[in-house]
């Protein structure tokens, strides 16, 4: 009797295991056909924090101090990551900008180091391309407003580096917008949401193809752009509030907006926004997963895990290599496979695309240069250049006429900024050529002056680099 029931015990782990094997098979089969992005990973700051950028000081292959490394993507079956370019809210007023500047220089340098495991991208195309080539494509989202600075000129720049998300808040206010803070009492409000500068930023993100993320921000800024966007929004690292009510967290009736808007919230796996407490389970991720399917569809979640910038993660999803386990998870409570593919990754790349397509539209609209009031902005860190009153200007700050004023006795007691007589402007260069040919240089020597010698200079510099 006691051989039978040993059997049976023996057949039974066996049918468990089996059955899980299967939903870990079909969770490997989908994570190869389809890519698996991830909204938010933090480990360009871990980077700056344990090697201080040094990325040469460091083999991601091996690296055991953060959640992430080049062998746990590849076994947690990472297709796609925005990388977070985050610098912390003490920086605001003084140097957030160069931080972030050289935050989204590692996320390039990472890429470049590793180019057989990573490739940059900066396009719902160039995922698809990195997946089949299989490889993981980089992307860079800054996390907090304050890294711009309230700039839109720096805000288009940080695009043009390759930046495709600006999560409008960290855990703190900007001259612009209110954080999640001050749905918890511990920060003040602000600007009721946001101010009419931050409903022009979000314009001109709109405009130019960035990504609005929605996480860190307050209620009120998450109704108010989910409104006034053009194009639908992500929560790049967000769960949900009726799972866990942490103002980190999307409540229902924001989901349900989300929808709306053809968005996605990607879930958070820290333990604290899972379960509200210290300790939580891949088991509790999963809940989140569901609730978000439930009030806002299977097209409206996706996966932003946010390793290595949180101190705590749930049993089970230890770092980036158990993304299967949970992916198994879903399979396991009845997800079908299609719903599986659309939180994976076509949820995000479909919002992509959609940013895009209002990008295009948007081309002869022209970028938005009127500056945030300098009152909001000032402080003895800055300076007000940009600020002087011209024609049309849409800004007049109290002091400008003063510096006007200066200006103009600049221009009556130095007559044309003491440029030559004969060369008052660049329409004088054709003069200053006739009369080198007047003093007898040759055509060719006139030719090597113009722009020979630069161009000469130039492509030297260039080999140099390539040979290198």
């Amino acid at each position: 009797m006691r051989c039978i029931w040993d059997v049976c015990l023996v057949l039974l782990a066996f049918t468990f295991t089996s059955r899980a094997d299967i939903y870990k098979d079909r969770a490997l089969r989908l994570m190869s056909e389809t890519p698996l992005i991830d909204g938010h990973n933090d480990l360009p700051w871990q980077l700056r924090m344990q090697f201080n950028n040094q990325i040469n000081a460091v083999d991601l292959h091996t690296l055991n101090s953060t959640h992430t490394n080049i062998d746990k993507i590849k076994r947690g079956y990472l297709a796609a990551q925005f990388w977070a370019a985050y610098v912390p809210c003490d920086t605001q007023y003084k140097d957030a900008v160069r931080h972030t500047l050289e935050q989204i220089d590692i996320i390039h340098r990472m890429s470049n180091k590793y180019p057989e495991d990573f490739v940059f991208a900066s396009s719902s195309q160039d995922i698809l391309d990195a997946f089949v080539n299989n490889k993981t494509a980089s992307l860079i989202g800054v996390e907090g407003g304050h890294s711009v600075d309230s700039s839109m000129g720096t805000l288009r720049t940080m695009y043009q580096l390759g930046v495709r998300y600006l999560t409008l808040t960290h855990s703190c206010n900007t001259p612009w917008v209110d954080n999640w803070k001050v749905d918890t009492g511990s920060d003040p409000v602000e600007h009721n949401g946001l101010s009419d500068f931050g409903k022009r930023l979000i314009g001109e993100m709109n405009r130019m193809g960035m990504l609005v993320d929605l996480a860190h921000v307050s209620e009120q800024v998450m109704s108010q752009v989910l409104e006034i966007s053009q194009a639908p929004v992500i929560f790049s690292h967000s769960s949900a509030y009726s799972i866990c009510p942490h103002k980190r967290n999307v409540p229902d009736y924001i989901l349900e907006k989300v929808k709306a808007k053809n968005g996605i919230v990607m879930v958070n796996f820290y333990n604290d926004y899972v379960t509200c407490s210290p300790k939580a389970s891949l088991s509790h991720v999963a809940d989140h997963f569901d609730h978000i399917k439930k009030v806002a569809g299977s097209s409206s979640v996706g996966f932003g895990g946010d390793y290595d910038g949180v101190s705590r993660v749930p049993t089970g999803l230890e770092d980036v290599s158990k993304y299967p386990d949970l992916v198994a998870e879903l399979l396991r409570r009845g997800w079908t496979d299609d719903e599986v593919k659309d939180a994976l990754g076509r949820n995000l790349i479909r919002v992509f695309k959609a940013v895009e397509t209002v990008r295009d539209s948007l081309k002869i609209k022209s970028p938005d240069d009127i500056p945030i009031p300098l009152e909001l902005v000032q402080n003895p860190c800055r300076t007000d250049y940009g600020y002087l009153v011209q024609p049309n200007a849409a800004t007049v700050p109290s002091h400008s006429l003063f510096i006007l004023s200066l200006t103009l006795i600049t221009f009556l007691l130095i007559p044309n900024f003491m440029v030559p007589t004969g060369l008052e402007d660049v329409s004088k260069y054709p003069d200053l050529v006739a009369e080198l040919l007047r003093r007898g240089w040759t055509d060719n020597e006139v030719k090597d002056a113009l722009g020979r010698n630069l161009i000469r200079v130039f492509k030297a510099v260039e080999t140099e680099v390539q040979f290198n």
